[in-house]
């Protein structure tokens, strides 16, 4: 079970990456403004900063998960699923002020939040048995 676990934390780490890439790099470009509801270039030029300061935050999570998941595989448990299991709750956090913040972007909260939600559930089963 640690090792699905895992693995699902690392599916949320890659997600978390790829919104970096279309914050921090692409914000301009058609696929970030079609993914993230910008109705024009004008928009995602003046919301350019805070985008690529928000993108940073999700590159960061993913960092400290893949760093956890590495001290794992390396027998530093303890530390390993600590950042691991920060990691996710921040992840699973953040998609749910998403949600709660404006009910449209449901979709895009739950397609963050339910890879490190299922990954934490996973790693406390496993602690626990």
């Amino acid at each position: 079970m640690l090792a699905i676990g895992l693995v699902l934390a690392a599916v949320a780490a890659l997600i978390h990456v790829y919104i970096f890439v279309l914050e921090s790099l692409q914000w301009t470009g058609d696929a970030a403004r079609r993914t993230f509801g910008i109705e024009s270039p004008q928009v995602a030029e003046i919301t350019k900063p805070l985008a690529y300061n928000q993108g940073f935050y999700n590159l960061f999570l993913a960092i400290e998960i893949a760093l956890g998941i590495v001290l794992v595989v390396a027998d530093q448990r303890a530390v390993g699923l600590t950042l691991v299991l920060v990691g996710t709750g921040s992840m699973v956090a953040a998609g749910l002020v998403l949600m709660l913040s404006d009910r449209s972007k449901t979709s895009a909260a739950l397609k963050q939040l339910l890879p490190p939600f299922l990954a934490i559930l996973a790693i406390v089963v496993a602690q626990l048995a």
